[in-house]
């Protein structure tokens, strides 16, 4: 399985980039990065439409999408990780993840994804949310080969 990241804004170095470049390095899954950015001031809903039309264009057609969402469904990393071994053992070739920007998706975004995850009903960075989602990948991945670093 391929994994994929696509997401709005072009991370710079500092902590949050070394936080998502520690728990990318630790993974078995192969995993692609893809930085998306509008480049004009665009009013929020149209700002909205062009990034989701960017970030849907930065996977594979045939992608299994989960996109980040304030208003999606919040998961234990537990059940994080059997959704995505499910995935995995039912042949899924790409799983891809999808970061908005700060006015969140786009409808169509929205639209194709094939589940809406939330981290909570707080507002986090965008390019802190790279970090912690990677993290929660490599735990996932932990968690199916049963090895301890996960602790229920």
């Amino acid at each position: 399985m391929r994994l994929w990241l696509a997401a709005v804004g072009r991370a710079r170095g500092g902590p949050a980039r070394d936080l998502y470049a520690e728990y990318a390095g630790r993974l078995t899954w192969p995993l692609t990065l893809r930085e998306v950015e509008v480049k004009k001031r665009l009013p929020p809903d149209e700002m909205k439409r062009q990034e989701a039309e960017l970030l849907l264009a930065a996977i594979p057609a045939g992608a299994t999408v989960v996109a980040l969402d304030e208003r999606g469904k919040t998961m234990d990393s537990a059940a994080f990780a059997q959704r995505i071994g499910a995935w995995r053992d039912g042949g899924v070739a790409d799983l891809a993840f999808l970061i908005g920007g700060a006015d969140g998706h786009g409808e169509a975004v929205r639209q194709r994804a094939d589940l809406l995850l939330a981290f909570g009903a707080m507002t986090w960075p965008h390019m802190l949310v790279r970090g912690m989602l990677t993290e929660q990948i490599y735990r996932a991945q932990q968690i199916l080969a049963g090895h301890p670093y996960h602790r229920a």
